[in-house]
């Protein structure tokens, strides 16, 4: 089974093209591919199939010829991820299964259209983000109040006072609104002068990562939001930099840009022995 491995600002994934739809993906395969001791190890899956090959139904596919199937690091299903779809549009482009420099991609969220940048990077348009109100998580015994927000997924970002290092994200346990109890992203951070964040997240599924482009979609909402200017501000650019690296998002209630980074690590195969050890997939179903 051929892979790739790639990230946006530290936040990586392993992508398993499945072009005709072949390939069932268990969750404990994607939680074993993406252990970081005993498989190749990531924050997620990314399996790359085309729209006409699937037989699941999707809400919207229109336009797009690829389908991005998210899995979490624990090998549950996401509606979307900020940082992979980038690093999505990478792949279909260094493969030569799509041109560039605008493509739309189907996610659980919607069609996406994404943008390969001339400097290298990609733009992504998030659709809206939607404030649903106020939120509480409890983080290492320390209570945390928040926004609730849509980016196409759910999160609780938090604009806290004291430095982000110093707040335990290891297994936040989101309290309020009951709607995110069941899971959600976290994010914890700070604003600096000149539209600039400071953002840690712990993500639904994933645990700890480096990086979540959705999260820094909420982030960004989640200062405009104190800063004054939601909703009735638009297209003012914010920088949200993560331990990976730096985000650009322009929040909107109508709709959202992501700009980042995106880089393909390697290529290979995985080995025919360790598949058939873990009996991975089924295939003939999608």
């Amino acid at each position: 089974m051929r892979f790739a491995k790639g990230h946006g600002t530290g936040n990586d994934f392993v992508i398993l093209p499945d072009v005709h739809g072949e390939l069932d993906l268990t969750a404990e395969f994607v939680a074993t591919v993406c252990d970081r001791h005993f498989g190749i190890g990531a924050d997620g899956v990314l399996r790359v199939v085309r729209t006409a090959a699937l037989r699941a139904t999707l809400d919207s596919t229109a336009g797009a010829e690829w389908f991005m199937d998210y899995r979490n690091s624990d090998g549950s299903i996401a509606e979307m991820c900020g940082n992979g779809i980038r690093v999505f549009a990478k792949y279909l482009i260094d493969e030569g299964l799509a041109d560039g420099p605008e493509l739309k991609i189907a996610t659980r969220a919607g069609t996406k259209s994404v943008w390969a940048e001339p400097d290298g990077d990609f733009t992504v348009d998030m659709g809206a983000a939607t404030v649903l109100g106020e939120g509480s998580v409890d983080a290492g015994g320390q209570l945390l109040t928040g926004l609730a927000i849509s980016v196409g997924n759910p999160h609780l970002a938090c604009l806290v006072d004291q430095p982000l290092s110093q707040v335990d994200l290891s297994a936040p346990r989101v309290l309020a609104p009951a709607a995110l109890a069941s899971g959600a992203n976290v994010e914890v951070l700070s604003v600096n002068a000149g539209r600039d964040v400071q953002m840690r997240v712990h993500e639904r599924g994933s645990g700890q990562t480096l990086s979540c482009g959705t999260g820094a979609v909420a982030s960004a909402v989640a200062a405009a939001v104190a800063a004054g200017e939601w909703p009735n501000a638009t297209s003012e650019r914010w920088f949200v930099r993560v331990p990976g690296g730096k985000l650009a998002v322009t929040p909107d209630v109508t709709t959202s840009l992501l700009a980042g980074p995106a880089e393909i690590v390697a290529s290979g195969d995985l080995s025919a022995s360790w598949l058939d050890a873990r009996s991975p997939v089924r295939l003939g179903t999608s």
